[in-house]
């Protein structure tokens, strides 16, 4: 396997289906770009008139979350408690980071 592979190999398994969208979350996100994920929403956050619908992002819910953990969410930690629901990007959403 090729560099090129290996890294559409990793992508693909940071995509997920929710509501309807295929998505990557925040944290995903902000592990390729290099930066905490703090850092990554709050650039999301001074900018949000680009980010205005969910067509371009939008936070999941507990229940999301507890849904897809036990199906898509490999990495997660069992019993994994985290302070804020992650942020999801759609593709055009990507786009506009």
């Amino acid at each position: 396997m090729n560099d090129k592979e290996a890294l559409f190999s990793l992508i693909g398994e940071k995509v997920f289906r929710i509501r309807g969208y295929l998505v990557m979350l925040d944290r995903d996100l902000a592990g390729l770009y290099g930066v905490e994920t703090k850092r990554l929403n709050e650039s999301v956050r001074r900018h949000i008139k680009r980010f205005d619908n969910e067509d371009t992002m939008f936070q999941i819910t507990q229940l999301e979350y507890s849904e897809a953990s036990r199906s898509q969410f490999a990495t997660l930690k069992r019993g994994e408690n985290i302070k804020y629901m992650p942020y999801a990007f759609t593709e055009l959403g990507i786009a506009k980071l």
